[in-house]
């Protein structure tokens, strides 16, 4: 048989033109660096399911982050530990918080980085839910006012974006009123939209001592086999204001990402959660992978998937990674 007119493998046949028709790009912009705070000084405590990652004390917390800055990474997502929790995570919205202490520290010395704040409950809390328990049951409605408080908190400190990964009805809503009527009403909302009930969180759980002490989180979180319902969270939380959605976890739900992305067309968060990140970690350190590829190969998988800004803990690898790249010496 004679040859195809049209052969694929031309165009793969140097770096230079499988860079120049490459379909999905991946770039430092893209990435959102998780960190976590601790009280104290001259802390930087590892994190055992988590190589490589840390809780730091706000002063080196910020030389963290200059570093992070100065590789061109745009954005963090700040979490707090708090010194001492109780039944309503009352740390969460105090204004000497460790979050309000880190953000104000940080805006001080890094002013042109975009710090965004999780706003949840579960770190601060003595039962470890995301929301208020009464008689064993989380209750939806005073969770809320709460979440807008911590948000308002938050925001009053310095923060430039804030991001509810509660679940609760309604938060969305109830957070863009509460910042509207305090004269912030230019202040962004990255929602954690669709916020599968996973067991891809045990290593962040170690890390943010929120593990729940009864029951479990999927009465508010997403049952993992559910799709549609994912798309009516996204659509709740777009009717009530977000600005960006968020799809967690990551690798494992590339099809909501998708789905996600095409129905709605609004900026995508995806978070590339601590399990993914210690599966990666852990088949690389035992020569079971090539970690570096493994990488950027998941990064991209979940840029391509629909995600326009990738939550990731390997933002600092995947940086450095990007820049060996751009100078021809990368993967």
């Amino acid at each position: 048989m004679p040859y195809p007119i049209y052969r694929p493998r031309r165009l793969r046949e140097s770096p230079l033109l499988r860079r120049m028709v490459r379909e999905t790009t991946l770039g430092v912009d893209d990435l959102i660096y998780p960190v976590f705070a601790v009280h104290g000084r001259g802390v930087r405590e590892p994190i055992a399911p988590m190589p490589g990652v840390f809780r730091f004390s706000i002063d080196e917390l910020v030389k963290e982050i200059k570093d992070a800055a100065g590789m061109g990474i745009p954005a963090i997502l700040l979490f707090g530990v708090p010194a001492s929790k109780d039944p309503r995570g009352s740390e969460a919205y105090a204004d000497d918080g460790i979050v309000q202490q880190a953000v104000r520290a940080v805006k001080e010395r890094i002013p042109d980085l975009l710090v965004i704040t999780d706003v949840c409950l579960c770190q601060y809390t003595s039962h470890g839910h995301c929301g208020v328990v009464e008689e064993g049951r989380i209750k939806n409605d005073p969770s809320v006012d709460l979440l807008a408080r911590v948000a308002l908190s938050q925001v009053e400190a310095g923060a430039d974006m804030v991001a509810p990964s509660d679940m609760m009805d309604g938060r969305v809503g109830a957070i863009r009123e509460a910042l509207d009527e305090a004269g912030y009403q230019e202040t962004p909302i990255m929602a954690y939209s669709a916020k599968y009930a996973s067991s891809f969180y045990g290593p962040f759980r170690e890390a943010a001592e929120s593990a729940p002490q009864f029951g479990d989180r999927r009465s508010y979180q997403l049952d993992p086999a559910n799709a549609l319902e994912a798309l009516r969270e996204v659509g709740l939380d777009v009717d009530e204001g977000a600005d960006i959605v968020m799809v967690k976890p990551a690798l494992p739900y590339l099809d909501v990402i998708a789905r996600v992305k095409q129905e709605f067309g609004l900026p995508l968060a995806a978070y590339s959660v601590s399990g993914e990140y210690a599966m990666i970690r852990a088949a690389g350190r035992l020569g079971w992978l090539d970690e570096e590829r493994v990488v950027m190969e998941s990064l991209t998988a979940i840029r391509r998937a629909g995600a326009d800004l990738i939550i990731t803990y390997l933002a600092k690898e995947a940086a450095r990674l990007l820049e060996r790249q751009r100078f021809g010496t990368g993967l």
